[in-house]
């Protein structure tokens, strides 16, 4: 396979490779036809669906991490009072961003989603000099500063600032610096948060049966059946991407995570026929632009940084 080669694997563990990319791109290509899946669900309320998700998704994952024997971590975790309070801001910052993706798709604001996830690995970059005091190489800033440039043009184009996008971007990366802090396996990190998220989450399902214009007594058979697999949705990507985690570096990963913002950016433009002008378009080449970018300087770091493997 090309991306294995590409990054310079060995023939040895080509093998675990290949395993590693096929799971990584199976997760990431479904995290992006999550986009589509949403949308079957755009009439109703988008908190109400994060209610549904997070229940939904709580009992399946119990269950893999029972089956994983891997359980009693999750309660040492939940049992660890500094751990708790990042668990805990995890699982805050973590219901936020899926309910500002859920809003916008069911709201016909993909393309803004789009662009939230495209910012995002350039916030984390922002968010290492200010919160780690890590120093910026040139092609960084460079990368920077063309996001900001294009915040500035989408800005005109909108009329506005993009909201959605930057809380998206904002929300995703500070969540990602707290995941770092959690020393679990992702499908454990994401259980002890959907069981702090529980009591709040069955609030929103008891609503949703309380209302006339609810979940229970609106949907059809069809649209029912999808709102409870919005766990199995919710996890079934997250073991792929667990077992590519394990196989697969971070310099390999990194590049995967852009077909995410790739298809919804497709789907909102192509699909769902949003609104996509000259001075919007501009705004996105530039973000693309300060991706490759930070792409270029990831693997020029990487090729320095890595030790030559002796000869013989």
């Amino acid at each position: 396979m090309w991306l294995v080669s590409a990054f310079g694997m060995s023939d040895s563990n080509q093998n675990e490779n290949r395993a590693g990319v096929v799971s990584g791109l199976t997760a990431y290509l479904m995290w992006g036809a999550l986009t589509t899946f949403w949308k079957l669900l755009d009439d109703f309320d988008a908190f109400e669906l994060i209610g549904w998700r997070v229940v939904t998704a709580m009992i399946l994952l119990l269950a893999v991490v029972v089956a994983q024997r891997s359980l009693g971590t999750v309660t040492t975790a939940l049992r660890n009072p500094q751990l708790l309070a990042r668990i805990v801001a995890a699982s805050v910052l973590l219901v936020g961003n899926w309910t500002l993706y859920v809003w916008a798709v069911v709201n016909e604001h993909i393309i803004e989603t789009a662009l939230g996830y495209f910012i995002a690995p350039l916030f984390t970059t922002l968010t290492g000099v200010v919160m780690l005091g890590e120093r910026l190489r040139m092609l960084q800033k460079i990368a920077l500063g063309l996001a900001g440039l294009a915040v500035a043009v989408l800005t005109i184009s909108y009329g506005r600032p993009p909201y959605l996008a930057l809380a998206i971007a904002g929300t995703w990366t500070i969540y990602g610096l707290l995941k770092k802090q959690v020393p679990l396996r992702p499908v454990d990190s994401l259980t002890a948060e959907t069981i702090v998220l529980f009591v709040p989450a069955v609030g929103l399902v008891a609503w949703s049966f309380s209302r006339d214009a609810g979940i229970p007594s609106t949907a059809t058979t069809g649209q029912l059946v999808l709102v409870l697999l919005t766990g199995l949705i919710t996890a079934v990507p997250l073991l792929f991407f667990a077992h590519a985690a394990l196989r697969l570096p971070l310099t390999l990963m990194g590049p995967l995570q852009y077909l995410v913002p790739v298809i919804n950016f497709l789907l909102g433009w192509l699909a769902y026929g949003e609104p996509l002008e000259a001075a919007r378009l501009a705004g996105f080449l530039l973000v693309w632009c300060g991706l490759a970018l930070s792409l270029v300087d990831t693997l020029r770091s990487r090729a320095t940084f890595t030790p030559a493997k002796k000869s013989g």
